[in-house]
């Protein structure tokens, strides 16, 4: 299936646009893509999801023009091309999108690989981590694990599985320890869903790693790995691009959080003052909480002692391992504090 010109005039952006335009096409349209054009609507460029996690993180500004992340090596076919043409050419450059281009060199069609191929369901294991105690959120989690706390009319560890279920995952492992009955009862085997629930019970806490060396068996896809009190509208299916992309065997999602100073910094070099700095912001990206494994990673997993995936993927890198970072600039929100708690609660359906 294509997009013809009247499809696609909304994907279109001017080499002076900003990012945040492009972030806003991309995540308002269905094809994950835009292109940008010159003044006689002549294609100098295209835009991908992956193209703007890759600028933020080299640090571009939301506000920076979108030719400082397009890419200017991209390919195209003739409009003419056939569909099978079409699809030839992405199978074999990795591609999801391939403009087609009049004589002119502007775009009047638009290939899509998952409308060649319509994508079956994922074959990717998901391992939710919902075993912890939720000290911060007490008394609410004195009865009640942490993920089974409502965010409107829904337990959060079930808006996390039906999201993942929406996304195309259908075999999920929940780790679990504190108060672990409950949430065993609430979700069964997973058939009220149509998909398949198994459980990693912790006799005693073992961190990520640990409950990960609990999988019965070792998947044979990269699989997913989310705390269990994490909501997001992270998009996995391009997170498995990514991870693709970059031959990564750990893929790592980052999310910016910036910090103010409450005072005046003052620079020093001894003890001579060089600069005076008020409530300065320092930007830093934080783990969000979200993973992308290779099996291989399960190596350096232990059942014999506590071990965080922090130090997990410490270690991998020791390895030699090559660890990605995927910046999310998606709705991400930690449900660890009360605030937090009730946030979720404000904002989510509207969402």
């Amino acid at each position: 299936m294509t997009y013809n010109d009247a499809d696609i005039s909304h994907l279109e952006l001017l080499r002076s646009d900003l990012i945040t335009r492009a972030i806003e096409v991309i995540e308002a349209g269905a094809v994950q893509f835009c292109f940008v054009v010159d003044d006689e609507k002549k294609l100098v460029g295209t835009i991908t999801d992956g193209d703007i996690r890759r600028g933020l993180l080299r640090g571009e500004s939301l506000d920076a023009p979108v030719e400082r992340i397009m890419s200017r090596d991209f390919h195209s076919l003739s409009s003419s091309a056939s569909e099978q043409e079409a699809l030839a050419l992405m199978l074999r450059k990795s591609l999801h999108q391939i403009p087609g281009l009049d004589e002119r060199g502007c775009v009047v069609r638009l290939f899509l690989l998952e409308e060649l191929i319509k994508q079956e369901k994922r074959a990717n294991f998901v391992v939710i981590m919902a075993g912890g105690e939720g000290k911060r959120l007490r008394p609410l989690t004195q009865d009640c694990p942490k993920p089974m706390l409502h965010v409107g009319d829904r337990p959060l560890l079930q808006i996390i599985l039906e999201q993942c279920i929406d996304a195309g995952f259908q075999h999920f492992y929940f780790s679990v320890n504190y108060l672990k009955d409950q949430i065993i009862s609430h979700f069964g085997d997973g058939a009220r869903w149509g998909v398949c629930i198994e459980y990693l019970e912790e006799n005693q806490p073992l961190g990520t790693g640990g409950a990960l060396s609990l999988l019965p068996q070792k998947p044979l896809e990269p699989f997913l790995v989310l705390n269990g009190d994490i909501l997001t509208r992270v998009d996995y299916g391009r997170l498995l691009r990514f991870h693709a992309e970059h031959q990564a065997a750990a893929t790592l999602c980052v999310r910016e959080h910036t910090t103010q100073v409450p005072y005046g910094v003052v620079h020093m070099e001894d003890l001579h003052v060089r600069a005076l700095e008020e409530k300065p912001l320092f930007s830093h990206y934080v783990n969000a909480g979200i993973y992308l494994l290779d099996p291989v990673l399960l190596d350096f997993a232990s059942h014999e002692r506590f071990i965080d995936m922090p130090q997990m993927l410490d270690k991998a890198m020791q390895d030699g391992r090559h660890v990605a970072a995927f910046p999310i600039h998606e709705y991400w929100l930690d449900v660890g504090h009360h605030d937090t708690l009730q946030l979720a609660n404000r904002d989510w359906g509207s969402l």
